[in-house]
């Protein structure tokens, strides 16, 4: 089945790009992957935005276990996002050991890309772009930017369609080049 990447940096227009993608069905099941509402205000407000532009017939499931929730759906699936996926992955994993937090992502990771490539129905993936700024002088800031980059490229290597929303613009990235996974045997001469 068809599984769409929609990747972007923050308040771009991500979730709404990715959400009109599957106005059209009448039953949707829209995975929620960030932390509940709970005493940060401003999360709040971002949650409850979402939760009110979602359609009567869609069904809201708040789960990180997004391989088994794809894996399991006969209707139209849409993850928001791998982002807070990733930190939830982490916050349990816990921020000061990384290595046990990389293979904890490795393999959650492999499992999401295998329910990708097994899905019974459409798939939508949002994500987000955080490697556009400086590297962070933290040694998590590092690794959550590392590692989203490294899953965000995971997914849209199996994906069939890829689209970037910068500025509330979408870009068709889907017949743009995938960066090889080893060097050329021949490069371009200086």
């Amino acid at each position: 089945m068809t599984t769409t990447l929609v990747t972007g940096p923050v308040r771009s227009g991500k979730s709404r790009h990715a959400e009109s993608l599957l106005s059209l069905h009448s039953s949707v099941v829209y995975l929620a992957t960030g932390p509940l509402p709970g005493p940060d205000p401003e999360w709040t407000s971002r949650v409850l935005q979402h939760r009110s532009r979602r359609p009567a017939g869609w069904t809201t499931v708040e789960s990180p276990d997004v391989a088994r929730v794809i894996g399991g759906a006969d209707t139209p699936v849409l993850v928001d996002c791998l982002g807070t996926w990733l930190t939830g992955l982490v916050d349990g994993t816990g921020w000061d050991d990384l290595e046990r937090a990389r293979s904890v992502v490795a393999s959650a990771g492999a499992d999401l890309l295998a329910a990708l490539s097994g899905a019974a129905a459409p798939v939508v993936v949002v994500t987000n772009e955080v490697g556009w700024g400086v590297v962070p002088t933290s040694a998590s800031g590092r690794f959550f930017q590392d590692e989203l980059g490294r899953l965000n490229a995971a997914v849209s290597a199996v994906a069939d369609v890829v689209h970037l929303v910068v500025a509330g613009r979408v870009v068709d990235l889907t017949s743009a080049p995938v960066v090889p996974k080893d060097p050329p045997s021949r490069t371009l001469r200086a």
